[in-house]
């Protein structure tokens, strides 16, 4: 999956003369919490929500609320945006952007292809794919297994779950630091009753570790492994 199959498109920019009054009224009224800059077609900064508190004066000040309105009202974004924009292109994979994100602790990316702005990916993105991939709305069995770092291992989980004639909804791996020769894989499968996949995966030597069993529209529970 990439950047552009999530990305949205029908994106919000403003030019940097818009006033800190103007960019929080486009906020509220789109329900956005950051704004690309864009200058004569050129991205030259971003504005966030956060930015645009930090602006406003504190609740402390002296000033009269009609002196803040027109301090505000004089104030323009140029003033406070971030100028070196962290950008991806739209062919990038999603998973390079979530990458991207927690580097730099920021929560969306402008997405930029020829100079232009083309789309804006937010870690709401991020969240809704990481749900999907996970399969956590198509209800099931959620099977956690501990296996080693060894050819052919998830091969014979797959084959197990085949002999039950079983689907797999979902698989993700995952790791846990100091125990590099391991690696923890999250299989979800279409059933509620799971018990016979766990018991044929344990007569292959596979260790598991955690069973959740989640019906549709239900609250999940612990099966005890």
């Amino acid at each position: 999956m990439l950047v552009r199959d999530r990305m949205s498109r029908d994106v919000v920019t403003i030019p940097s003369s818009v006033t800190i009054l103007e960019a929080q009224k486009i906020m509220r009224e789109s329900r956005i919490r950051r704004l690309p800059v864009v200058d004569q077609g050129e991205l030259v900064g971003i504005v966030t929500y956060n930015d645009l508190l930090e602006a406003s004066p504190s609740k402390a000040t002296t000033l009269s609320r009609f002196e803040l309105t027109y301090l505000l009202s004089k104030m323009t974004v140029a003033e406070i945006m971030t100028r070196n924009v962290i950008t991806v292109p739209p062919d990038v994979p999603i998973e390079e952007a979530a990458l991207i994100m927690q580097k730099h602790q920021i929560g969306g990316l402008p997405v930029v292809e020829e100079g232009s702005v083309v789309g804006i990916i937010t870690e709401s993105d991020i969240f809704e794919v990481f749900v999907e991939t996970l399969g956590l709305k198509e209800g099931g069995a959620r099977i956690t297994l501990e296996l080693p770092q060894k050819p052919g291992v998830l091969h014979e989980v797959t084959g197990v779950i085949k002999e039950h004639g079983i689907n797999i909804l979902s698989l993700a791996t995952f790791y846990e630091e100091g125990k590099p020769e391991y690696r923890y894989v999250v299989v979800r499968v279409n059933t509620l009753t799971p018990q016979e996949i766990v018991a044929g995966l344990r007569e292959k030597g596979i260790t598991v570790t955690h069973v959740w069993i989640a019906p549709l529209g239900e609250r999940g529970h612990v099966l005890p492994v």
